[in-house]
């Protein structure tokens, strides 16, 4: 198998907790090969999708070598994984439309590109109400301030983010909300996304779990929030401990499952908090590494190997 990663740069990841890098060690193992492309490797030119791809030797501890980058046209891989981060700017816009057309050209790109570009991280939960908190989007701060007269206790966030960046919980006292909502909607032009609080996440944590296919890991990563800190997010402190998911987890999952898979959303990580789904990550899910650590739950593996079966199936 012929395996390229659409990433960041491997300076900007955290090697000991990147699920990308250890997708590449996996492909490695397996005699794969396998390399990686930023957004300023990829072109198109007359039709056809090129990048300098950098191959990529990784070993079992994640420890890697690179080689020089060589422009490949990009139908010659088997298998193009999208794992760049958020933000979903112009330029990741950009990168899925031309990563469609070596999709079109038969080379099994995923998560598919049309789907990354429908289903934003924070807005995608408005497809599944029934599993979601209470939930206004809106950029108008008299909306925004009446969802918190409602509720009493919010957390408000932008769409674009991740890592829990410029995410903030208003309690009943209403500390700073005026300013808080100017700046997350920048003066009323930027929409931002309003969740009814769920006090669980103190005693269960915001449980990150890992689907393939729409078929749940059986353990999730659990996130409990520094001490001070309404956010349990591992970039800003959060204290990460893996738990079995529960039936409730589960049904969750199901109500996802379907919607998911017809999307071609393969590799998901979707956050609960008590029993309700807060956000369906389809950028560049991670978390893996630290349950397979504490599990022995081959994540990485059972993915890899869905692949090969999708691969092989539309080759048949």
């Amino acid at each position: 198998m012929k395996l390229a990663i659409f990433m960041d740069h491997l300076d900007d990841i955290d090697p000991d907790i990147d699920s990308s890098l250890a997708m590449m060690s996996h492909a490695c193992a397996r005699g794969w090969y396998c390399g990686y492309f930023t957004f300023s490797d990829l072109f198109c030119q007359d039709g056809e999708v090129f990048a300098c791809v950098t191959e990529i030797e990784v070993d079992d501890a994640c420890q890697w070598t690179e080689k020089t980058g060589r422009v490949q046209p990009l139908r010659d891989f088997d298998i193009i994984l999208i794992r760049k981060d958020p933000p979903f700017d112009l330029a990741y816009l950009y990168a899925t439309q031309l990563l469609e057309l070596v999709e079109r050209q038969g080379v099994l790109v995923t998560n598919k590109p049309q789907s990354l570009r429908d289903h934003n991280e924070k807005l995608s939960l408005l497809h599944y109400p029934e599993v979601c908190p209470p939930t206004l989007v809106s950029a108008n701060i008299d909306c925004l301030k009446a969802f918190w007269q409602q509720h009493h206790s919010v957390i408000f966030k932008p769409l674009d983010a991740m890592g829990g960046k410029s995410v903030f919980h208003v309690g009943p006292e209403g500390t700073n909300l005026p300013v808080i909502l100017e700046v997350l909607t920048a003066q009323q032009t930027m929409c931002v996304m309003a969740q009814r609080y769920i006090p669980e996440i103190k005693q269960h944590g915001d449980k990150r779990i890992i689907l393939i296919n729409g078929e749940p890991i059986p353990y999730a990563f659990a996130r409990f929030a520094p001490k001070g800190e309404a956010r349990a997010n591992l970039a800003v402190g959060g204290i990460g401990q893996v738990v079995p998911i529960t039936e409730q987890d589960r049904l969750l999952c199901q109500q996802l499952a379907p919607g998911l898979q017809a999307q071609g959303l393969y590799f998901v990580g979707i956050d609960v908090i008590g029993d309700y789904v807060t956000e369906i990550n389809v950028t560049s899910p991670t978390c893996a590494r630290q349950i397979t650590a504490e599990t022995g739950v081959d994540i990485i593996g059972a993915y890899l190997d869905f692949l090969v079966t999708k691969v092989r199936t539309s080759r048949i």
